[in-house]
């Protein structure tokens, strides 16, 4: 079964969303016998560039503190075109919707100019006390918004 896209309305223009990027070195043990980038490796590049996104934004400490600790709910990679060693990777990150507790991130995977991957995941703040999920504060949101402009929704 073919999941719908979240490369909405087509890649052009949703790489034109983002407003983060960091470059990606590919390591030899991140590769398969072929010369590949193995699969599991795009989920170590969107969990470096989520932590790079918060700490640009100066919410490391509070999406990631002793009280309350952002937790991946659900991640996902469409994989597009094969990578390699040797590529040159930039890594997008945007925050697409805030949600009461939840934040839904997006990642692009692009190599000279050319989408190879797309992510989507959703993190969820938790209160380490409870171990239940709590609502992200106002200033997490306007920082996250400020940063975003347009294009963010449930803000």
């Amino acid at each position: 079964m073919r999941k719908e896209s979240f490369i909405q309305p087509d890649p052009e223009s949703w790489l034109n969303k983002f407003h983060f990027s960091i470059p990606i070195k590919v390591r030899y043990c991140e590769t398969d016998m072929l010369g590949h980038v193995n699969n599991v490796s795009y989920f170590m590049y969107f969990e470096q560039g989520r932590i790079e996104y918060f700490e640009n934004l100066g919410l490391f400490d509070s999406m990631f503190g002793s009280e309350k600790v952002a937790v991946v709910a659900d991640l996902e990679c469409q994989y597009l075109a094969q990578m390699y060693r040797s590529d040159k990777v930039n890594l997008h990150v945007r925050v697409a919707s805030i949600g009461r507790s939840s934040l839904d991130v997006e990642y692009a995977v692009v190599v000279e100019g050319r989408l190879k991957a797309a992510g989507r995941g959703a993190i969820v703040l938790i209160d380490t006390p409870t171990g239940k999920s709590t609502p992200i504060p106002e200033e997490i949101r306007e920082a996250i918004a400020a940063f975003e402009k347009d294009g963010i929704s449930g803000i």
